[in-house]
């Protein structure tokens, strides 16, 4: 009844709502299995795995050989770095045999538990039978160039000539060529879709991309000066094209163009970072120390944990690294990454790590300048922040690096070092401190001599918060030793080099 309402209601309908506000709360009916269903796709979609896992169980203690929730609680088991995932996705192809999507889950399941083999013969078996499968044959690709074979991009050759009428076979293609920066295959392949697709205007754009990207200029040049296309992408490209060419007015256009439909793009704002340290005006050059150099941007704090903590989330790590490689379409160079989200993961000893990261951030913000709405971090200073992505890298010995990128998704970028070099050779000082993070160093392809804005020597313990408009990358390593490795040389599996774990910040709605 309404306090104050001023309506009275009859004894009959007083009576029925005693008895539902009596009703004990365990009382009421459970969740059907279909509502169970529908909260684990709404978790999952939301990033919330450890919620969907809790749902899919439920659903699955009610039907327990229903084929969506099998298929849908192997996937997350997946995600989550669950140890049984192989054998949830054994028992979901019992249901549903025919299954593409879940032959390839157990094909990625092998490989988390060390058979690269047996994950490579399932993969294999998908991408002849179903060469339209993007994913399984972006998943086949990258266990063979984890093996160090030339010819690793194979499958996709192999699969468009078996269905030459699929154009997404192709730019799948060009995308793993050009993630590992192979621009000028990149550029034969969009060029050679170009002429089976002509109604497909994104492969010229493609083509002219990574033309440039390889240093073919004038190709590049060409196809742009015919593109019709106009779009954000388009912009983008083009706006690297005229840096290369030395067209920094040209650039500037376009990108301007670009951040009047889309203000909030972390590509977008990275570029004119670089624009503006290449103009030798006055106001550009304040523009550029406004973006990037403000004193809090960019921090090395000293992780807000307990003392076990690094140590016991580095233990875990060296165990998780074992079975990783260097992945596809990142901006690894050699060492290892690696799967999944690493916070979704249920092992305490990464939560406990997540758990000092937010504690960490939340410092940081405490040191950033002041709320500016024309700028692209500091406008949210003051909104909420989550993680969105997490993974851990190690770089080794032989000139494992990270090569100069950003992430195009996240407000700030990061790196956590749990491990760190404890020596170099003369070569690789000479070039800065061997996994080192710079930071504003523009991407080899621009073919541009700026310097970094900042070198971060990695400091174990230490985390280093930056805007994701920076582009950062790490100077290579050649003969080192972790100071985990100190004391630990009878132990073949310590890890060498720099551990590290790194994430996206983003921001989210505050909930209703």
């Amino acid at each position: 009844m309404a306090y104050g309402s001023g309506h009275a209601e009859s004894s009959g309908q007083m009576e029925g709502n005693r008895a539902s506000m009596a009703e004990p709360q365990d009382q009421r009916s459970p969740p059907t299995p279909e509502a169970l269903l529908e909260t684990a796709i709404r978790a999952r979609d939301q990033g919330d795995l450890a919620r969907a896992a809790e749902a899919l169980d439920g659903a699955l203690s009610a039907t327990p050989r229903a084929p969506v929730a099998l298929r849908l609680r192997a996937r997350v088991a997946l995600e989550r770095g669950e140890g049984d995932a192989l054998a949830r996705f054994d028992a979901a192809l019992r249901t549903d045999p025919g299954n593409a999507d879940l032959h390839l889950g157990k094909a990625q399941a092998l490989d988390v538990v060390g058979d690269a083999k047996g994950a490579r013969i399932v993969a294999q078996q998908i991408a002849q039978q179903a060469p339209g499968f993007i994913a399984a044959l972006t998943f086949l690709t990258g266990l063979r160039l984890a093996d160090g074979e030339a010819d690793f991009a194979a499958p996709f050759a192999e699969a468009a000539a078996k269905a030459p009428q699929d154009p997404n076979i192709l730019a799948a293609w060009i995308d793993a060529l050009a993630g590992i920066e192979r621009f000028a295959e990149a550029a034969e392949i969009a060029a050679k879709a170009r002429r089976l697709f002509a109604q497909e205007p994104h492969f010229a754009l493609l083509e002219a991309t990574y033309a440039g990207s390889s240093g073919d200029w004038r190709r590049a040049d060409a196809i742009y000066a015919k593109l019709a296309t106009q779009s954000v992408p388009r912009w983008l490209a083009e706006a690297r094209h005229h840096i290369r060419a030395g067209d920094i007015g040209a650039a500037a256009t376009l990108l301007d163009k670009a951040l009047a439909i889309a203000p909030k793009d972390i590509a977008i704002w990275a570029l004119k970072g670089v624009i503006w340290r290449l103009s030798d005006t006055a106001e550009a050059q304040e523009r550029a120390r406004w973006l990037h150099e403000q004193a809090g941007l960019v921090q090395l704090r000293p992780l807000l944990a307990g003392p076990d903590v690094v140590e016991h989330a580095r233990e875990r790590l060296e165990d998780l690294h074992k079975t990783t490689g260097t992945p596809l379409n990142q901006s690894v160079r050699g060492g290892s990454q690696t799967r999944g989200v690493l916070f979704q993961r249920p092992e305490p000893a990464l939560a406990a790590l997540h758990e000092a990261i937010h504690t960490t951030l939340e410092a940081y913000r405490a040191q950033l300048p002041p709320t500016d709405l024309a700028h692209p971090l500091l406008a949210e200073r003051d909104t909420p922040w989550k993680l969105a992505g997490s993974w851990s890298v190690r770089l080794k010995a032989g000139g494992d690096h990270h090569a100069a990128h950003i992430h195009p998704s996240g407000l700030i970028s990061s790196a956590l070092y749990l491990a760190v070099p404890s020596g170099a050779d003369a070569a690789s000082e000479a070039d800065g401190p061997p996994g080192a993070l710079e930071l504003g160093r523009p991407p080899a392809d621009l073919g541009l001599e700026l310097a970094p804005l900042a070198t971060l020597r990695p400091q174990e313990g230490y985390l280093a918060l930056f805007p994701s408009t920076l582009y950062h990358g790490t100077i290579a390593f050649r003969g080192l030793r972790s100071s985990a490795d100190q004391g630990a040389t009878q132990n073949a599996d310590r890890v060498t080099g720099r551990l590290s774990v790194a994430f996206d910040v983003i921001t989210y709605p505050a909930q209703v």
